[in-house]
C-alpha cells in the first residue's frame, strides 16, 4: 500500500511538472501570436531605428516627419508628429503606436489610452547617450533587444569616430529656424540644433534661453556668428538663405558679411537617431568650407 501510495505520488508530480511545461509552451506561443505586427511609427527619428532593426515588414504607417529611408514614404501618412487625430492614428488599425517623447497633441493620446491600444514613448535627448537610449527603448518595444544593443553600439562608435574627426575649434554658429516679422528664430540651449553643433566641436552663438525662440537684433549682432546653419525647405513661404543674409543685423556679422550660410536635411542634421554619425561628419565639413 505505501509502495502504491509513492508510485502514485511519484506519477502525479510528473503529470504537474508536464502540465506546468505545457502551460509555459501555451503561453510562450499566445505571446508569439500576439506580438504587434500592425505598427504606427511617430517620429522620424523611431522610423529611421525601426528600419535599421530590420522590423520595417511589421509598419502599416508612419508620420510626416518619417521621410528616410526612401520606403518610409510609401507607408500611409497619419500627419505631422504634433498634430496627430485619433481618427487617423486608428484608420490603419495598428496593434501599436510607437511615438517620439512630445508627440501629441496629448488629447489625442488620451483618447488612445482609452481604447487600450499600446502606445510606447520614446525618449528623446540631444547627445550620444540619448541616441543609445532610444535605439534600445525602440528595440524592447520590438523585443529584439540584442539587435538593438549591437546597433546602440555601432552608432556610439560612429559618433564617437565623427566628433574626434571634426576638427573644429569653437566655431561660433547660429541655427536659423525661421524668420518671423523680420525676426529671427534661433536655437537656445536644450535643442538639438545646439546639441548637435556640440558634437562637431562647434559653439551655439546664441545663449540665455532654452528652445526656440524670436531673438532680438541686438543679440544677433551680439553672437556675431561665423556661420549661419539651416535645414533645407521645400514648403512655399520657407525662410531661405537669402532672406536671412538680406536682413541688415545679420549681414554686419561675419557670417552675414562672408555670406555664409550652410543648409543641411532637417531630419539628418536634428533627428538624433543612426545616421548622427553621418550627420557630424557632414556638419563638420560644412561649417569648416562655409567659415574658410
Amino acid at each position: 500500500m505505501m509502495r502504491f501510495s509513492l508510485l502514485s505520488k511519484i506519477q502525479m508530480a510528473m503529470v504537474a511538472a508536464l502540465l506546468a511545461l505545457l502551460t509555459v509552451v501555451v503561453v510562450r506561443d499566445a505571446g508569439a501570436q500576439t506580438a504587434p505586427t500592425r505598427i504606427i511609427s511617430v517620429g522620424g527619428s523611431v522610423t529611421e531605428i525601426v528600419y535599421a532593426l530590420g522590423q520595417e515588414h511589421r509598419l502599416v504607417a508612419r508620420d510626416t516627419t518619417s521621410n528616410f529611408p526612401a520606403e518610409a514614404r510609401a507607408l500611409p501618412d497619419v500627419g505631422y508628429v504634433r498634430r496627430l487625430s485619433p481618427e487617423g492614428l486608428l484608420s490603419v488599425e495598428p496593434d501599436m503606436i510607437l511615438a517620439e517623447e512630445g508627440a501629441g497633441p496629448p488629447e489625442t493620446f488620451d483618447v488612445l489610452a482609452g481604447t487600450g491600444l499600446p502606445v510606447v514613448s520614446i525618449p528623446m535627448g540631444y547627445d550620444l547617450l540619448a541616441v543609445e537610449r532610444k535605439i534600445r527603448a525602440v528595440a524592447k518595444a520590438l523585443d529584439v533587444e540584442d539587435a538593438g544593443v549591437e546597433l546602440a553600439t555601432q552608432v556610439a562608435a560612429d559618433v564617437a569616430e565623427a566628433s574626434q574627426l571634426a576638427g573644429l575649434r569653437d566655431q561660433k554658429v547660429l541655427f536659423v529656424l525661421s524668420m518671423q516679422g523680420g525676426r529671427i528664430m534661433a536655437a537656445g540651449a536644450d535643442t538639438a540644433a545646439q546639441g548637435v553643433l556640440e558634437l562637431a566641436g562647434a559653439q551655439n552663438a546664441i545663449s540665455g534661453f532654452q528652445g526656440y525662440k524670436l531673438v532680438s537684433d541686438e543679440a544677433v549682432l551680439t553672437a556675431a556668428p561665423d556661420v549661419i546653419l539651416m535645414m533645407q525647405s521645400h514648403r512655399p513661404g520657407a525662410t531661405k538663405p537669402a532672406d536671412v543674409l538680406a536682413h541688415p543685423v545679420v549681414a554686419a556679422t561675419p557670417a552675414g558679411r562672408a555670406q555664409a550660410v550652410l543648409q543641411m536635411d532637417g531630419m539628418l542634421l536634428l533627428g538624433f537617431s543612426v545616421r548622427t554619425g553621418q550627420a557630424v561628419s557632414e556638419l563638420a565639413a560644412g561649417l569648416a568650407a562655409a567659415g574658410s
